[in-house]
């Protein structure tokens, strides 16, 4: 919605506003500001310096709009607070579309300052002046106009409580995500120098969690200590006469698999070990782990899928056709847990039944029958020695072996790319060890902005990152590479494995022999898009330390590094043998499993 700010009685001057505004983002709980350049949000970029200066924010400056914005996304993910992205007005703000896109189906708190033209320059013709208000339609939960002159204060505050998924009183709750400030200034554009604390004075002071509270993002799957906990808490206790005693012996016949999609939490993890069910878990479900984990779960599921009579859903699954397909089945019952509201569905479009407490959920999934989830496990193991005794008599790197070391050696935060490497690493990823936190943009699954999203989740806590991405989605954020003179350095490594084009398309249709036969040449041109970029002289260019790597020992030796600064390591693999690979290790699987 977008919605006019309150007429102050006496306008205020352009340094004035800004600062108050900047003052409301810190008292709402933003502590993390990108800034691109601009003349018009030259009043925004002053009064942040003041902040900053007085210690109030840490400010990132990147000079491309689209890759301060996932910058600021990767800062929301990583810091679990709101974080700011700020822009002149123009394309820059146009620039900002993917990011808000990604932060709307994925419930992240992405803050959009853009400054705009005052409303007697707009519809003019004025240099760098077009529609900004309402730019951003249905994915912004707010979107807020203030005019030139008006105090800024009320409004910034309506945004961040929107941001955090607590809108103004009377208005319902929903799901965190993306809010759009748009503030108009008039010249002079710069503070007065005869007055340096006009901009200044207006923002020390003041608390940090004032309008939007802490500000902590909130998902689907609760972590085990502020969700799993109390939410047990609420099963077993006392008086509940809407649910009365937990039974979870009440699932039909005991054939039920739990199902972790992204942001599932560990909480999908808690119950699938209480309830001895096979936890099916993506890579950025942070639930990967745990006694009931099965690791080659999609390669299991068209030999033991037949079995299954109920499902249960946590998070958003989006890697795997085979769940797609076992959630389509009009012969098992599915149930999708949902505590809190989301943004990556529409209601009534899911066909789920949707459950919101967890007695009710812990008495549809019912306990485990006998052996049921050993049988999961045993065949789970058969897989995991088929790929891994496969992959040892392979002739040089694959991404499986890639992704198999970078899960194995990452003790800190990991963001996984999409297309392939997020799926190798689901395929291959052991359950007996997970990094500290894994990430990945899973709300529209784009492959654009990662390289800026792995360097906003390094930055937001200072804790070194492992980035996992397929060639493409590294250069199509290769600007993300660019960091100013003086601009904080993230303990980032990113590997990059390198099969000269798009490798997913291969595995799709479009890699079948019967498509390829007829369009084989089109196929590689329009959906394999090869190239030979020089990633060395890419890395050089940004001065960005570089290593390639052609052996597993090489590799692991990579992965073992301690990450300290940036850096690139660039694996190389052949892409058109990739769809033979993978039928060779489906095969593998079947022969283990039938003996």
């Amino acid at each position: 919605m977008t919605e006019p700010a309150a007429t102050p009685s006496v306008p205020l001057d352009s340094a004035t506003s800004a600062a108050r505004a900047v003052r409301a983002l810190v008292d709402g709980g933003v502590t993390d500001v990108v800034v691109a350049p601009g003349s018009r949000s030259a009043p925004l970029a002053y009064a942040l310096a003041d902040a900053e200066a007085a210690g109030l924010v840490r400010l990132h400056v990147r000079i491309d709009e689209r890759a301060g914005a996932f910058t600021a996304l990767g800062l929301a993910l990583g810091g679990q607070r709101p974080a700011a992205v700020v822009t002149t007005s123009g394309t820059a703000v146009g620039e900002l579309l993917p990011a808000v896109m990604e932060a709307n189906h994925a419930a992240v708190p992405l803050v959009v300052v853009s400054a705009d033209r005052p409303a007697e320059l707009r519809g003019t013709g004025a240099n760098q002046t077009t529609v900004q208000p309402g730019l951003f339609g249905v994915h912004v939960r707010a979107g807020i106009d203030v005019a030139a002159g008006e105090d800024p204060a009320l409004p910034v505050a309506a945004a961040l409580r929107a941001a955090v998924g607590r809108p103004e009183q009377g208005m319902p709750s929903g799901a965190p995500g993306p809010v759009h400030l748009n503030l108009a200034f008039r010249d002079p554009l710069v503070p007065d120098g005869a007055d340096p604390d006009a901009a200044g004075a207006q923002v020390h002071g003041g608390g940090r969690h004032g309008a939007a509270g802490d500000g902590r993002l909130r998902t689907i799957g609760a972590s085990t200590a502020d969700g799993a906990a109390g939410a047990e808490g609420t099963a077993g206790g006392a008086g509940d006469s809407s649910t009365g005693p937990t039974d979870v012996s009440t699932g039909t016949a005991g054939r039920t698999v739990v199902v972790a999609g992204h942001g599932a939490g560990e909480l999908a993890a808690v119950f699938a070990a209480h309830l001895d069910l096979p936890l099916l878990a993506e890579p950025s479900s942070n639930a990967r782990f745990g006694s009931s984990a099965i690791a080659p779960y999609r390669l299991l599921l068209e030999h033991l899928g037949p079995a299954v009579t109920r499902v249960v859903v946590f998070g958003r699954p989006t890697l795997s056709r085979p769940v797609t397909a076992l959630l389509a089945r009009p012969d098992v019952e599915h149930a999708l847990y949902l505590p809190e509201p989301v943004a990556w569905f529409e209601e009534g479009r899911r066909t789920e039944r949707i459950i919101d407490t967890l007695p009710e959920l812990l008495a549809f999934a019912g306990r485990g029958g006998d052996g049921w989830l050993r049988s999961w496990r045993e065949a789970g193991a058969a897989a995991e020695a088929a790929i891994q005794s496969l992959l040892a008599g392979e002739d040089g790197l694959t991404g499986l072996h890639v992704a198999d070391a970078v899960w194995e050696h990452t003790d800190g935060n990991l963001v996984l790319g999409s297309s392939n490497p997020i799926r190798d690493v689901d395929l291959v990823a052991a359950a007996d060890w997970h990094p500290l936190e894994v990430f990945a943009n899973r709300g529209l699954a784009g492959i654009d902005g990662t390289v800026s999203t792995a360097t906003g989740v390094a930055l937001a806590a200072g804790i070194p990152t492992r980035a996992l991405l397929g060639d493409v989605t590294f250069l199509h954020d290769a600007g993300g590479l660019l960091l100013g003179s003086g601009e904080a350095q993230p303990d980032l490594q990113i590997v990059v494995l390198n099969d000269a084009g798009g490798g997913i398309f291969g595995l799709l249709e479009h890699g079948a022999e019967t498509t390829t036969a007829r369009y084989g040449a089109v196929v590689e041109r329009l959906f394999g898009t090869p190239h030979s970029v020089d990633l060395a002289a890419l890395a050089g260019a940004h001065g960005v330390p570089f290593q390639r790597v052609t052996t597993l020992e090489e590799l692991d030796t990579a992965m073992e590094r301690t990450i300290t600064g940036r850096s690139i390591v660039e694996v190389r693999a052949e892409r058109s043998t990739l769809r033979d690979l993978h039928a060779r290790i489906r095969r593998a699987v079947a022969d283990t499993l039938t003996r």
